[in-house]
């Protein structure tokens, strides 16, 4: 389940944030980067909430059976992980902190997204052909993404960098029109010095601290 929100010592809670951290190791370098967003967001005194994936065992599995009424019975789908959908719809700033692999984000968190944000929750279903889905979570403000890749920064461009633009363009909509994006990306992971790594850390706390 979720973890029960928490503030910076000694300040009243400012933006209420939901960090979602997906990595299978509490030793990596990816857990250093949530340690250190969670107590840069935590010292500026906001509320903090933490959904970790791999800690709390998320099953990421949409089912046949979810499948079957996926339109028709969304109460249902919504039920089974509802506490994810209300830290979801509290939230004002929503933070990822996840590598990435195979070109976007693991398997785990696409299957979070897949399973809470639902009709009803994240989106609308369009009301006909060539129309979009409408967001519902405009709740949301500030969307942040930190994320290590084993590629350089030269080849994910000239792929189109799709983790990239699946999560900054094509979810980007359901958010508030005026929510403010942070990209933060260490590429180049498998090679990454101490130093490049510490210059890193330090450069997503100081971006979590402006938000």
């Amino acid at each position: 389940m979720a973890r029960a929100f928490g503030r910076g010592p000694g300040r009243d809670a400012d933006v209420r944030v939901l960090i979602v951290f997906c990595h299978p190791s509490e030793q990596s370098y990816g857990a250093a980067l949530f340690a250190r967003a969670r107590r840069t967001l935590e010292a500026a005194g906001h509320e903090v909430e933490v959904i970790d994936l791999y800690r709390e065992g998320f099953d990421p599995v949409l089912s046949p059976e979810d499948w079957n009424v996926y339109l028709s019975e969304t109460d249902i789908l919504i039920a089974r992980v509802q506490r994810h959908v209300d830290a979801l719809r509290r939230a004002e700033a929503l933070v990822m902190v996840f590598p990435t692999w195979m070109y976007g984000p693991p398997a785990l968190l696409k299957g979070w997204m897949e399973r809470v944000w639902l009709p009803g929750v994240a989106f609308e279903v369009p009301e006909g052909k060539k129309k979009r889905a409408r967001g519902l979570l405009t709740n949301i403000r500030s969307f942040t993404a930190i994320t290590t890749s084993g590629s350089p920064w030269w080849w994910l461009r000239l792929i189109r960098d799709p983790g990239r633009s699946m999560l900054t363009r094509g979810y980007r909509v359901l958010f508030h029109p005026r929510c403010r994006v942070r990209w933060l990306q260490l590429h180049d992971m498998n090679h990454a010095s101490d130093r490049d790594r510490q210059r890193f850390l330090a450069r997503v706390e100081r971006r979590l601290a402006r938000i």
